[in-house]
């Protein structure tokens, strides 16, 4: 079982770390708050179970990384595959740890874009897509992210909140500027048929 000192600084016996990635589905796509969503159930359950860590997002990808007790973290894992907003989840690890990277963070939420990052060592490892790194790289990038969360700490900016924007509509938003003529032309074909369907109705 684990036990803790307080929520600042727990000392936990049986901790383990979870990473695993995934795919965002249609069904994520679809909800513009999506991100917002996530964010403000885990912070709460997190809290409730004495689980840290982050989330990050970029180019229709998932990689979370999550700390605590086994049997915590196990909960979380088969409420994630039972999840519909994210699909082919991957666990690229689930090992015991001796202690917490990120133990004031109930679970930041980050987004990674190219445009968003300056970020030097993670501009390196852009654009983000996770499935196509080895597993020195994500261990590289987890790296990267807990010299940003010591950082933070150290101006004591440590608990996460749920993200105050829309990941997903910035995203949905560039994806339409690069194919704005792919879709002038679907809804130009779209409004002929309905003009023909009318036409065959009324002749």
């Amino acid at each position: 079982m684990s036990t803790f000192a307080d929520y600042k600084n727990p000392v936990t016996v049986d901790l383990f770390q979870l990473v695993y990635m995934s795919r965002i589905t249609s069904a994520g796509l679809s909800g513009a708050s999506t991100l917002n969503d996530i964010a403000a159930v885990s912070v709460k359950n997190n809290k409730t179970d004495n689980i840290t860590g982050i989330l990050c997002y970029g180019n229709g990808y998932f990689l979370q990384y999550v700390e605590g007790s086994e049997q915590a973290l196990t909960n979380l894992k088969n409420r994630l595959l039972l999840d519909e907003r994210h699909k082919d989840l991957e666990i690229l690890d689930f090992s015991a740890l001796v202690k917490r990277r990120f133990h004031a963070w109930t679970l930041r939420s980050i987004t990674l874009e190219r445009w968003m990052t300056t970020e030097p060592k993670l501009k390196a490892l852009m654009p983000f897509k996770p499935q196509a790194w080895n597993r020195n790289e994500w261990q590289q990038f987890l790296d990267v992210l807990q010299d940003y969360y010591e950082e933070e700490a150290q101006m004591e900016d440590t608990d996460s909140q749920p993200i105050k924007y829309s990941t997903l509509g910035l995203t949905l938003t560039k994806v339409v500027g690069e194919h704005q003529a792919f879709f002038l032309i679907q809804a130009v074909l779209g409004l002929l048929i309905v003009l023909t369907l009318i036409w065959l109705m009324m002749s």
